[in-house]
């Protein structure tokens, strides 16, 4: 009720306090003029109302003349000037224009409701605008994305098909099969933030064993981490939690594969997972090349690769997915890092939904 109350509240304030003070003066001024003529003709036709109602009546037609010219005066100020400005800018909002800015024609305005849907307009053209700038990036991003392993894909192609022995071959034909799983790889990480971004996605929650999932997902980069001669510690306290398994898989491979990445041949890697009153804590630690403060702030963002040395081994959607999911699941991520000793991820996750 109070909500409601509020809300409609608002409602007939569209006057500016300058309209308000010009209705109020001319009805003010009508009032006065009607009073005193009558007394001026009351004394000037003493007894003869026909005369005194002739005369009331031309003053009253004119009183309302100048009343309805002084009103004209008044809208074209207060509204037909806001609602002119309004339509216009709704009129290049719809055409693409996100530039658009109206200016209040008078610091009061600010108070009526024109004045506060001019101001949401500035908000939503501003919001939009950088939708747009957004949507601009992702393209061209996207776009470069994949022309670099396409082109790859024609030239080796074109290679194989002159390629003479069969060892050429072989090698010409596992990197046609690299690029062709990194494309796959883009596409697949697209349409899973696509699904996040637009709500198509939504999380099943079920009881899962968080300490065995960190487990098999570990062991999924067994080979790349005796490849790399890695040592890898894992302390994992029994977990029980409520959320979507296949989510958190796209977190703990996500945040592992950046681990093995970024960590030179040698380097050790730690998980751990343990409980802190209500909640788990997951943490993912290197000995790799750490992050800079700059790259840091922006490590969630869409194809942002502050490492470019092994740009060629992702595409930068990896730690955009995994923030967009631990949004998803109302959990949260941190992180820690120095560059040149490692980083720290942390997820924090509820153990009740």
């Amino acid at each position: 009720m109070n909500g409601k109350k509020g809300r409609n509240g608002g409602r007939g304030r569209l006057l500016s306090p300058l309209g308000t003070v010009i209705i109020f003066l001319t009805v003010a001024a009508i009032i006065t003029v009607a009073l005193l003529v009558y007394g001026a003709a009351e004394r000037r036709f003493a007894g003869n109302r026909g005369a005194i109602a002739a005369v009331m009546l031309t003053v009253v037609i004119f009183l309302s003349i100048a009343g309805a010219a002084i009103d004209a005066l008044r809208r074209k100020i207060t509204t037909e000037g806001p609602v002119g400005q309004i339509l216009d800018a709704t009129e290049r909002i719809a055409r693409g224009d996100f530039s658009v800015r109206l200016t209040l024609p008078r610091p009061g305005d600010r108070h009526n409701d024109y004045g506060r849907i001019m101001e949401n307009l500035n908000s939503m053209a501003a919001e939009l605008a950088k939708t747009e700038v957004l949507r601009s990036d992702f393209i061209a991003n996207v776009s470069h994305e994949f022309k670099t392993p396409l082109a790859v894909i024609q030239n080796y192609a074109a290679a194989l098909r002159s390629a003479s022995g069969e060892e050429e071959r072989r090698q010409y034909a596992d990197v046609l099969i690299g690029e062709t799983k990194k494309l796959t790889a883009l596409v697949s990480n697209i349409l899973k933030l696509n699904k996040l971004e637009n709500s198509g996605l939504n999380p099943a929650r079920e009881r899962i064993r968080l300490d065995e999932q960190l487990e098999q997902c570990a062991l999924a980069f067994e080979d790349k981490i005796e490849e790399k001669n890695l040592q890898f510690d894992c302390d994992l306290c029994r977990a029980e939690i409520y959320s979507d398994a296949d989510c958190l898989e796209i977190v703990w491979n996500n945040l592992l594969s950046n681990a093995v990445k970024f960590t030179e041949p040698g380097g050790k890697i730690f998980l751990s997972l343990l409980r802190e009153g209500g909640d788990f804590l997951v943490r993912i630690s290197d000995t790799g090349c750490g992050i800079s403060e700059e790259t840091g702030r922006r490590i969630f963002d869409k194809f942002y690769q502050g490492d470019t040395s092994h740009a060629q081994e992702g595409n930068g959607l990896g730690l955009a997915l995994v923030k967009r999911v631990i949004g998803l699941l109302g959990a949260e991520i941190s992180v820690e890092s120095e560059l040149g000793k490692g980083s720290t991820f942390t997820v924090r996750l509820r153990s009740e939904p």
